[in-house]
């Protein structure tokens, strides 16, 4: 066999490979909207009930539970349990949607902001994941200026903990939308350049970014077109 006849198959193995996690990724993430959906509901049935003690204290609890599903799926990431795990963890980040969408619907448009800011979601990772799967431009280069920009946000929702300024919490909440939008399409791309060959945790990241982009696009939508009772 030829040197360039290894190379193209070769070649062509990897891109298959490739276009493999890409369509597991977003079947698994399809898969994934099913608990959330079912957390949602039940997070809004007790809404503020779930909040425990201090915004603070709920927080810590939050971040503990979540960070700990999420070693435990990179733990588990090439097996089924990976999988199970995944979908526990988007069961937990659905009830803990509830508060949130418990508070919007005391508002008389709150279930219209609610499916504008789903529609809008959906139209944001349909076009940021097209333009990452069918180009051919390589958007790695974007990694540390997202990654600072989550730090960024974190860092300022922490400090707003104790602040309470509306104004900070309106431009976190568009600071978030722009950088989780944009790594989306960072993330998509990775999958597609192959950076990422485990689809279960091509699936969390992705996961997290459209979850992101959902709440703080909603919170923008609720701070200006929410019209109280």
């Amino acid at each position: 066999m030829e040197f360039n006849e290894v190379v193209t198959q070769t070649s062509t193995a990897d891109i298959d490979q490739r276009h493999r996690v890409l369509r597991n990724t977003y079947a698994l993430l399809s898969m994934s909207m099913v608990p959330t959906v079912i957390g949602a509901v039940l997070g809004t049935m007790f809404g503020s009930s779930l909040m425990v003690g201090s915004p603070i204290l709920s927080m810590l609890i939050f971040l503990g539970i979540s960070w700990g599903l999420m070693f435990a799926i990179e733990k588990n990431k090439d097996s089924g349990l990976g999988v199970i795990l995944l979908l526990t963890f988007t069961l937990f980040m659905g009830l803990m949607l509830g508060p949130l969408l418990h508070y919007a619907l005391r508002f008389s448009n709150g279930g219209s902001l609610i499916a504008v800011a789903a529609g809008g979601t959906g139209i944001i990772f349909i076009t940021l994941a097209g333009i990452a799967s069918t180009g051919k431009r390589d958007f790695s280069k974007l990694g540390s200026f997202l990654f600072a920009g989550v730090i960024l946000i974190l860092v300022a929702a922490v400090a707003n903990m104790f602040l309470h300024l509306p104004a900070l919490t309106l431009a976190i909440s568009a600071v978030a939308v722009v950088v989780f939008s944009a790594l989306i399409l960072f993330d998509i791309n990775r999958i597609v350049q192959g950076g990422e060959t485990n689809y279960v945790t091509a699936t969390l990241a992705v996961y997290l970014d459209v979850f992101n982009v959902f709440v703080n696009l909603l919170q923008l939508l609720l701070a200006f077109a929410g019209d109280r009772r």
